[in-house]
């Protein structure tokens, strides 16, 4: 039988707030609740195709900032 492996988190994971990746994806759960929560009469103005087409537009580019480096020091990297 095989184990399974712990689950780590990844270095610096308590500033991930300064991540591109995690503002994208913070960026994209506000615009999708946002809609949400907007009254019928006011999500009548504004075409459906445009909150997907944002959202994803969003994380697509969270995507992107994941795989560039961000720069910052040792301190940033090694999560003290």
């Amino acid at each position: 039988m095989k184990r399974c492996r712990r689950v780590r988190l990844v270095p610096g994971w308590r500033r991930c707030w300064r991540w591109f990746s995690q503002q994208c994806m913070a960026i994209s759960i506000a615009i999708q609740g946002g809609w949400a929560a907007m009254p019928s009469d006011l999500k009548a103005g504004i075409p459906s195709i445009w909150v997907t087409i944002a959202a994803i537009s969003v994380l697509v580019l969270g995507m992107i900032g994941r795989l560039i480096d961000q720069g910052g020091n040792d301190a940033d990297r090694s999560g003290k």
